[in-house]
């Protein structure tokens, strides 16, 4: 059947392009379409990759939180004080390499799937965290946190469908000229100066009231390293392939920008986890996190302009669905909703009738 369908579609092209233009050699076309399949297997590949270095991820946030937490009954200062004491503690290190795990799988991911696809699938680490909290750290996890689990798989899944299959380019001198494109610069730009005054003049008045500022400086930071990590996939995936990028100096500019940006994602996502819970963290950062890489995806690899506008629509509502999700399972941990609760909810409430007291029944007598 396959090779029927190919075959048809071999006749059709070489219809068209004899009416319109010289023909294709049939070669050439074979040649096409088997990089066509190869790319949609591709995607398939990154696609299994985020889904296990999600995984990785989320048991990664469960156990940098009990480390932070056993060190602060201990005595040392937090790391939302300043303080660096988790770098001593074996555990900490144990939650890293889970998240170095996890994030090797993304290099491969993003090297064979578009960053817009990706990237909103690290709703599962938040799925994941969710679970292993409720069964770790003890956390709640109630009716409206189990929907919420559900959506962030629907939502997920809608993601997937709509997301666009191919995304260019395919070499890191490519990928390098799309870095120099205006547009990215002016985005590099913002996300620096910004970060800077958030830290160092506006996060240490309100850096321990407001979660935003120590996640935005994470997930912005976090939106440039996306593209590193671009790169060095896509460098590793030409060496492997024969072409050795090993020796490029843009091999090796990439892994330090990589370093430079995860470090200080790693600073600022160790001072908001110290301060704030895990239910507060986790969503804000994966819709900031989110948002962001989009926005830098967007403008550096010019991929929402290859897909249909129903796909756009669709990458769109699959994310809200996901945001949804994500705040159902955290925002509301402290809610004791159960399904044996639901019956209760929708039956008629009851009218009571107000009459005196006692104490008001002799009140009146005496009166009268």
């Amino acid at each position: 059947a396959k090779i029927q369908t190919l075959n048809s579609c071999l006749k059709m092209e070489k219809a068209t392009t004899s009416i319109f233009d010289t023909p294709i050699p049939e070669e050439e076309l074979h040649a096409k379409y088997k990089r066509q399949n190869n790319g949609n297997m591709e995607v398939y590949y990154g696609l299994l990759l985020a889904v296990l270095s999600c995984i990785f991820i989320g048991i990664s946030f469960i156990i940098k939180k009990i480390s932070l937490k056993r060190l602060g009954f201990k005595g040392h200062t937090r790391a939302g004080a300043g303080g660096y004491g988790y770098l001593k503690d074996w555990l900490w290190w144990l939650g890293i390499l889970s998240m170095g795990i996890g994030e090797g799988l993304n290099f491969g991911a993003y090297a064979l799937a578009p960053a817009s696809l990706v990237t909103p699938l690290g709703a599962l680490s938040v799925l994941v965290t969710a679970v292993l909290a409720s069964k770790i750290l003890h956390e709640r996890l109630n009716l409206l946190g189990k929907i919420g689990c559900t959506l962030c798989i629907l939502g997920s899944t809608v993601i997937v469908l709509h997301a666009p299959k191919d995304e260019d380019p395919d070499t890191i001198y490519g990928l390098a000229e799309r870095l120099k494109s205006s547009e990215f610069l002016v985005y590099v730009a913002v996300v620096v100066i910004t970060s800077l005054i958030l830290a160092f003049i506006v996060a240490p008045r309100f850096g321990e009231s407001n979660v935003l500022i120590y996640v935005y400086i994470c997930s912005a930071i976090g939106s440039l390293s996306v593209s590193a990590v671009k790169g060095t996939g896509l460098a590793i995936r030409e060496t492997i392939s024969g072409n050795n990028q090993v020796t490029s100096w843009l091999f090796w500019f990439f892994i330090l920008f990589l370093l430079v940006t995860v470090s200080v994602q790693i600073n600022y996502l160790n001072k908001a986890l110290d301060i704030f819970s895990t239910a507060v963290v986790t969503p804000v950062y994966y819709v900031t996190f989110t948002t962001m890489v989009i926005i830098a995806t967007g403008i550096l690899f010019e991929e929402w302009f290859t897909i249909q506008f129903i796909d756009i629509v669709g990458s769109i509502v699959g994310f809200l669905i996901v945001i949804i999700g994500i705040f159902l399972l955290n925002w509301f941990k402290g809610v004791n909703v159960t399904m044996t609760d639901l019956p209760g909810l929708f039956s008629p409430q009851m009218h009571y009738t107000t009459s005196p007291l006692p104490d008001e029944e002799k009140l009146l007598e005496s009166v009268a």
